[in-house]
C-alpha cells in the first residue's frame, strides 16, 4: 500500500513540476498532493527530485549565492535552533536580488516561492539576510561600498526596507526580520 501511494505522490509531483517546462502549478500541486503529504521527504516518499519540508518549518531564509558565507549562514542558523526549520531561497545580492532593473524576474520567482513556502509549509515569516563585501551590489550601486561601512550599511537597509515593505503588502500576517552578515560570520540585525 505504501508502495503504491509513493508512487502515485511521485507521478502527481512530476506531472506539477513538469507543467508549464518546469514551472510548479502549486495550488494543483497541493490538490494532487493533499495535505497529509506535507510530512514526506525524499526518501521516504518522494523520490530524487522533489521533497516536501517536515511540519515544523518556521521561516524562509533569503539569503545571497557568496559561496564564502554558506557555511557561516548555517553555522548562524543552527545556532539560533533553526536547523532543519527554514526553507531557503538564494539570489544574488539577497534583498537587492529581489528587487533590480537589471533582473527584474528573480523578484517574480522569489515572490514565487514565498507563496510556495506559505503554501505547503506554513511559514510564519522571512528572514532577509545580506551580506557585507558583496559583489552584486557593487556591480548594481557602480562602486565598492565596503571601503566605507557606515554607507554600506546605509544602503543594504535601505534596500531591505524595501523588500520587508513588500512583504507587509503582499503578506501582512509575516513576520520579517533584516539582517547584515559580516564576512566574519556574525550578523547584525538591521532596524
Amino acid at each position: 500500500m505504501r508502495m503504491v501511494a509513493s508512487h502515485k505522490l511521485h507521478r502527481a509531483a512530476e506531472r506539477c513540476c513538469h507543467a508549464a517546462h518546469g514551472a510548479v502549478d502549486r495550488r494543483r500541486l497541493i490538490q494532487l498532493l493533499g495535505v497529509g503529504a506535507v510530512g514526506l521527504v525524499a526518501g521516504a516518499g518522494l523520490p530524487g527530485r522533489f521533497a516536501l519540508a517536515a511540519p515544523g518549518t518556521e521561516a524562509l531564509l533569503l539569503n545571497c549565492i557568496d559561496y564564502r558565507l554558506a557555511g557561516a549562514t548555517a553555522r548562524y542558523m543552527a545556532e539560533r535552533q533553526m536547523e532543519g526549520k527554514y526553507d531557503q531561497f538564494i539570489l544574488a545580492g539577497a534583498s537587492l536580488g529581489v528587487e533590480n532593473r537589471k533582473f527584474p524576474d528573480w523578484g517574480k520567482t522569489f515572490w514565487e516561492h514565498v507563496q510556495l513556502a506559505i503554501d505547503l509549509h506554513q511559514i510564519r515569516r522571512i528572514i532577509v539576510m545580506d551580506h557585507r563585501d558583496c559583489g552584486f551590489y557593487k556591480d548594481i550601486h557602480g562602486k565598492d561600498l565596503a571601503a566605507d561601512p557606515a554607507e554600506e550599511l546605509k544602503v543594504h537597509a535601505a534596500q531591505m526596507h524595501l523588500v520587508r515593505a513588500d512583504i507587509g503588502r503582499r503578506h501582512p500576517k509575516l513576520e520579517v526580520e533584516l539582517l547584515l552578515m559580516g564576512l566574519d560570520g556574525k550578523a547584525e540585525t538591521v532596524a
